[in-house]
């Protein structure tokens, strides 16, 4: 893969990072997801940008398995595992776990993401 094809899979990544900050911004607990069908309709378009997210991760670590090394503290395995799980169990999303994920994680997957795309335009 070449960097600018990363540089694309970053960018979508940053892309879906940016849709989940802004569905998930007027969410205060993770109970909310499931006490009303706009709740789950916010469960459901979040879980698909984690799903997007997933696939390019996956993408990048076929091509090339070290690339992602260089963000160590994000875990990218439970990433591209949880693209599988929206994927192929989408029945066993847990909205609690999701909740984590977009008050805890996508941030700092933000972060690591900008950075990351800051190294490839140097390039």
């Amino acid at each position: 893969m070449s960097n600018d094809e990363v540089l694309d899979c970053v960018d979508l990544m940053l892309e879906s990072v940016r849709l989940v900050e802004d569905r998930f911004a007027e969410v205060r607990s993770a109970k909310e997801f499931v006490q009303s069908a706009g709740g789950a309709t916010l469960l459901d378009a979040i879980a698909m940008r984690l799903q997007v997210i997933g696939e390019s991760v996956r993408k990048i670590q076929k091509s090339d398995p070290s690339f992602l090394k260089a963000s160590s503290h994000i875990e990218w395995d439970k990433i591209a595992r949880l693209r599988d799980l929206v994927s192929h169990h989408y029945d066993q999303i847990d909205h609690e776990i999701v909740y984590d994920i977009c008050k805890v994680h996508i941030p700092t997957l933000k972060s690591a993401l900008q950075r990351i795309r800051s190294g490839l335009l140097v390039d």
